[in-house]
């Protein structure tokens, strides 16, 4: 009874508190509008063509991807641009004597904001919070924000990034007397089993004279554990108080405790802040790495794009919830926000759920994107904005270490240090390979994976794999032949091959159309790498004592770099994530999962649908369990049983079998009992939609998410792997869609604008946000179901279903009408009652009526030539022992350099040309190993007897050499390449080539050998 009462007391305190400091949801009604012009700031101007959304918004994601898209392939190929919103908003009277901010969490990027036609300012990072005080400018009744994003230098990320307001904003009201944005400031400088102290810093604006300070600390659950009230007498308060028996924070157990903070006038509240904290020690010792709390632990970590996932950059938070729950999930117990601070609410969910992060400031303390915040801004914001990023999230404890950079180098570093250490001196600073001499903690990225490194490396401080291992997978594909991303590389770890020929030979892109050896995907088996598996690397971060730990890259796939690792178009995203940007899961997570959870699990790889495999065919069968033991069945007949094992190629149970169709099944087993089976049943071709739905809590001010899945299964309803029918949605009621995702790193659908979304490798998701004050909504799926390319039968269903989501949306009966002879369905339509054959080369058309109205128009071509692509053990046979090339016309093209098609026997979808005008191309390559001599060529043409074009050539922009390209012999086929050595650096590199006068020549590739 008395914490039932002392909980309501709490929160009846919390409630009057709060009418001193009001925080208002801002994120809601804006108009916007993807143009440029200044009268756009005027507190009156006509914008009633502009479209009405809410924030989070990103434009970039809404628009997609293009070919040409500013981003360039590190984008994903999405463009940039300039916007601009408006949002109109009344103020009351009484309002215009206090002082009101306006905070934003994130806008991408170069922002500047107008307030009823009155500049306020502009914070040029995209990455970082802001807030502006805008009360003298408010007036009683109607007032306008205008906010201006400019993002048309481009690129100006190494990989995708967001456009917009992408995160929340709130309007702040408080009295001329408050606590200063981000002043509060939360130490625990002794933490005993017994007793605790805790130190809380303030800063208060305006006069403090005859003012009262009051702070108390409240449990988990609401009790009032310490508490100090007495007079004012600075306007920099440090309160001391002592709390007992302190529980402590860790990702197993993420107790929060509160501060509240007031500024008392009498027993009237001026203002009141509420903080929550945590209690947990961190220590970091050369010899045996990390620990917490007094436990040695070992940092089970993922580095992570803000912009990962479905959703681009505009993430709310229950979908952020989502997203880092299911990361937790496979058994992290830390998390690195690659290569920038995110919103504040990132950080709350961090500490809610449990997850270590490594807080990281900047990707480059200098130019390394073409056009990005280094080059743009870095000189002369890095200080405010580490500034604000450091006490934004300081309180949090989540938070166990800073970062300042990632792959980069220069000697500001040590000022950025010791900038950091006065805004905090209670974590220590480390950096993603970025001047480790200056820092506490040396963090290496890819180069810690490599075996020489391992054993030969020798530290007089703490390490930590920044941003190690780098392995990629496509969910749903298999290879048994081991894939090195720019061939082996010297000190790798072993990784042999699974069997001595291939036995999988279907691809997302014939390897005749592949524009270079990186245009395939990647195997699930854990055997696509640019140096060592995920399971060499736990095992090597496992047992090597001084190895704190890694963040492995990525926990989710994310849009853009898509030339690094995949060629580029078309692909556009990057798959080097344990989940795919739909959230689907691969095998991969389930290998973690294996290693870093206890509760009994079994998942077992790959499927058992193999149509075009002759029998008897020898597939190596993997079982990731944490049990004890795991026996395979095939077809009810016992394989016999194995152990998971703590070596590194032994953590998977594996069996050789011959392949024969039916049903594959693995029991795992503790102390001889069973705790977990899993099978597959070998499928016919798909003929019905298995479809699901998950509710994302509404939260923080931000409204229900919804996550449609479908799949496609057989007569059975046994899942169908090879599923690519196209999935088509109708939206109805209070809903808006977010994206149509599919995991698919070549599709070209549009993610938002189209009402369709195909299967990829059987699976795909519709991503819903309710609109405020939702009260009604539901969806329509249909499908045009059967096998692509008819090889398991010619017969086809169609499949469609009224889904209620929200309210008393009635699902209610549909007709569907087709044809497959090319004629309209809604006029010659046969109405659909069973499955029905068609020939090769069909395209089948169909409409879906809901009360005599057509809600959805299909249509989808069957034939040998459609879907996937499926050849033999030669067919890749022509890419063996390439090296890398980069197209010259996916380079950056500067001044006359413009790219072109008007010639024969170029590589890639063209080349470049100069026209005898001046210009350049830059290349970007990542370099993934130690710096050193790298050997390159360019492939070129022309025909000008006696002229040599000579070019310069930089590297970093530092100049290196000048080179001559002697004529070929021809101008439309007769290419011929210049070689040369240039030096690398570890991470990212740009190569340049630029004319000396003499314009150029026809430029084809750039190859790294």
């Amino acid at each position: 009874m008395k914490n039932i009462l002392t909980f309501l007391l709490f929160a009846l305190y919390i409630s009057f508190g709060y009418a001193q400091r009001h925080i208002i949801n801002f994120n809601n009604n804006w108009q916007f509008i993807l143009e440029d012009n200044p009268s756009f700031s005027n507190k009156k101007i006509d914008d009633s063509s502009w479209n009405v959304l809410n924030v989070p918004h990103d434009w970039s994601f809404e628009k997609g991807v293009r070919k040409g898209g500013d981003q360039g392939q590190g984008g994903g190929y999405h463009d940039g641009g300039i916007g601009w919103y408006r949002k109109q908003f009344n103020v009351k009277k009484e309002s215009l004597s206090k002082i009101t901010y306006i905070n934003f969490d994130g806008v991408y990027m170069n922002s500047e904001v107008w307030v009823n036609g009155n500049y306020l300012g502009k914070r040029p990072y995209g990455y970082i919070s802001f807030r502006y005080d805008i009360s003298k400018h408010l007036e009683e009744g109607a007032n306008i924000i205008a906010v201006r994003v400019d993002n048309s230098l481009e690129p100006s990320a190494r990989w995708y990034h967001p456009c917009g307001i992408y995160a929340a904003v709130k309007l702040i009201e408080v009295n001329a007397v408050h606590f200063k944005p981000n002043t509060i400031f939360i130490k625990t400088p002794s933490i005993q089993k017994t007793k605790a102290t805790v130190v809380i810093d303030a800063e208060i604006n305006g006069s403090i004279k005859g003012l009262k300070y009051d702070v108390k600390l409240f449990s988990s659950d609401g009790n009032v554990l310490n508490n100090f009230c007495g007079k004012l007498k600075s306007s920099q308060p440090t309160i001391e108080l002592e709390i007992e028996n302190p529980q402590l924070w860790s990702p197993e157990n993420p107790t929060l405790y509160k501060a509240i903070t007031q500024i008392l006038d009498g027993k009237k509240i001026i203002d009141e802040v509420e903080t929550n904290f945590g209690f947990k020690t961190v220590e970091w010792k050369t010899e045996t790495g990390f620990w917490l709390n007094g436990e040695n632990v070992k940092l089970k970590g993922t580095c992570e794009h803000w912009e990962g996932g479905p959703v681009g950059g505009a993430w709310t938070k229950p979908m952020l919830r989502w997203k880092l729950q299911s990361l937790k999930d496979m058994g992290i117990n830390a998390i690195r926000p690659s290569h920038n601070p995110t919103p504040p609410m990132f950080y709350d969910i961090c500490d809610e759920i449990g997850l270590l992060v490594m807080d990281e400031i900047f990707d480059g303390w200098h130019k390394k994107a073409p056009q990005d915040y280094g080059k743009q801004a870095f000189d002369e914001w890095w200080q405010r904005d580490v500034k604000e990023w450091i006490t934004r999230d300081r309180n949090h404890p989540s938070i166990f270490v800073w970062s300042l950079g990632n792959e980069t180098h220069s000697d500001i570093a040590p000022e950025m240090v010791e900038f950091g250490k006065s805004l905090d001196p209670t974590r220590l600073f480390t950096s993603g390979a970025g001047n480790p001499e200056d820092m506490d903690i040396q963090g290496v990225n890819g180069g810690s994976e490599t075996k020489s490194f391992i054993e030969s490396k020798t530290f007089d401080k703490p390490f930590i794999s920044t941003e190690a291992p780098h392995t990629w997978q496509t969910r749903g594909y298999y290879r048994t032949q081991t894939w090195w991303r720019d061939n082996e590389l010297p000190g790798t770890y072993e990784l042999p091959n699974l069997t001595e020929k291939e036995v999988f030979f279907y691809e997302g892109i014939n390897p005749k159309n592949w524009r270079n050896r990186k245009q395939r995907f990647n195997s699930s088996y854990d055997n696509a790498t640019v140096r060592v598996s995920a399971r060499k690397y736990w095992e090597v971060m496992r047992d090597t004592p001084w190895h704190s730990g890694h963040f492995r890259w990525t926990g989710f796939d994310y849009y853009g770099e898509a030339g690094l690792v995949h060629g580029g178009l078309p692909f556009n995203l990057f798959m080097g994530g344990a989940l795919d940007v739909a959230g689907f899961k691969k095998d991969l997570f389930y290998f973690y999962k294996s290693q870093w959870t206890k509760e009994p699990m079994i998942h077992m790889l790959p499927h058992w649908t193999h149509p075009r495999m002759e029998k008897g065919t020898v597939i190596p069968v993997w079982v990731y369990s944490n049990a004890e033991e795991v026996e395979l069945f095939l077809n009810g007949k016992s394989l016999g049983k194995d152990k998971p094992g703590t070596i590194w190629n032994e953590m998977q149970c594996e069996w050789m079998v011959p392949y024969e169709a039916g049903t594959i099944e693995a029991i795992a087993y503790i102390d001889g009992k069973e705790v977990k089976r899993t099978s597959f049943k070998t499928s016919k071709q798909p003929s019905k939609l298995n479809t699901t739905l998950m509710k994302l809590k509404a939260e923080d001010g931000f409204a229900a998410s919804y996550i449609v899945t479908s799949e496609s299964v057989d007569e059975n309803n046994n899942f169908y792997p090879y599923g690519e029918n196209k999935i088509y949605y109708n939206i109805q009621g209070d809903l808006n869609k977010v994206s149509m995702e599919n995991g698919n790193p070549i599709d070209p659908t549009s993610r938002t604008k189209a009402d369709f979304r195909a299967l990829f490798f059987g699976k795909t998701r519709l991503f819903l946000r309710a609109k405020p004050d939702a009260e009604i909504a539901s969806i329509i799926t249909a499908s045009i179901l059967g096998d692509k390319a008819l090889y398991l039968s010619n017969k086809i269903t169609i499949d469609a279903e009224d889904i209620s989501i929200l309210g008393d949306s009635k699902a209610s009966n549909l007709e569907i009408l087709y044809t497959t002879n090319g004629d309209n369905p809604e006029t010659n339509g046969l109405r659909y009652k069973e499955p029905f054959q068609i020939s090769e080369g069909t395209t089948v058309k169909a409409i879906v009526k809901k009360n005599g109205k057509v809600v959805l128009t299909m249509e989808e071509t069957f034939g040998k030539d459609e879907g996937l692509f499926w050849g033999d053990e030669h067919s890749a046979d022509m890419w063996i022992g390439r090296g890398v090339n980069i197209s010259a016309e996916d380079g950056i093209l500067q001044g006359g350099a413009i790219a072109d098609k008007k010639a024969r026997r170029y590589k890639g979808t063209g080349f470049v040309r100069f026209d005898g005008k001046e210009g350049a191309i830059t290349w970007y390559q990542e370099n993934d190993g130690e710096p050193g001599d790298y050997s390159i060529r360019f492939r070129y043409m022309h025909n000008n007897e006696g002229k040599l074009h000579p070019m310069k050539l930089y590297v970093n922009d530092e100049y290196v050499r000048t080179l001559d390209f002697k004529a070929t012999g021809g101008w439309e086929k007769e290419w011929k390449f210049v070689p040369t050595i240039i030096v690398l650096q570890s991470g990212a590199n740009n190569i340049k080539l630029e004319t000396t006068g003499e314009s150029g020549p026809f430029i084809d590739e750039l190859f790294v050998d």
